[in-house]
């Protein structure tokens, strides 16, 4: 207590503490040579390491694993069945069909209306012809296709496989159907030709394949 706190009737306080500041205690490791990195290949990261698939056991994920051989049931496309089979089978044939028929009223339309023709007729005539012969050829193949694929899936159901005898078998059937209101002689005729065009299909199929 000092003399002007006696006077004044005040205590003192007592004297703040300094808090030393504290210091870094780091102290550096010696450079060791045997566990230094010798390539400096070893500092870059490998960008496979960073895919977010990269952990995955493909061997346990079977969805992953895709089948790149040749398809049971012989279809163009990948197939994972009877309905892919059908909307594949069904669409690739109108399609087929659609620019055929398409080419042939092109070319149709190009006879039956000569060039001296005004040139605005000439193209409402060659349009028609087009209009008239793509959507029937399309609209047919695709009526068979459908009918065809859902034959010969059911066949290939009961059998328990998919080979050549169901596409001739399918074919023949689905021919057959597409004329049932025509008479005998045009159901044959029509079944003859489906059955013959998928047995060439089911053979240039099974050549290219083969040959791969």
């Amino acid at each position: 207590m000092t003399i002007w706190d006696t006077l004044t009737g005040r205590k003192s306080s007592p004297p703040a503490t300094v808090t030393p500041e504290p210091h870094d205690t780091f102290t550096p490791t010696p450079f060791d040579p045997a566990t230094a990195i010798q390539n400096p290949a070893e500092l870059l990261v490998d960008p496979t390491a960073l895919h977010p698939l990269a952990g995955l056991n493909q061997d346990t994920l079977d969805y992953l694993n895709l089948d790149d051989g040749v398809p049971d049931n012989h279809s163009a496309l990948p197939s994972r069945g009877w309905s892919d089979d059908l909307c594949y089978g069904t669409g690739v044939s109108y399609v087929t069909a659609l620019t055929i028929g398409g080419a042939w009223g092109l070319a149709e339309g190009l006879q039956k209306n000569p060039a001296t023709m005004p040139p605005r007729l000439r193209l409402n005539g060659v349009l028609n012809a087009i209009t008239r012969r793509g959507p029937f050829l399309g609209n047919s193949a695709g009526v068979v296709a459908l009918v065809y694929n859902g034959i010969n899936s059911t066949i290939g159901a009961i059998r328990g496989k998919h080979d050549m005898t169901n596409s001739v078998a399918a074919g023949a059937l689905a021919g057959a159907i597409f004329k049932s209101t025509r008479g005998v002689r045009p159901m044959m005729i029509s079944s003859g030709i489906v059955a013959s065009v998928a047995a060439a299909w089911s053979i240039t199929r099974k050549v290219v394949f083969e040959s791969e």
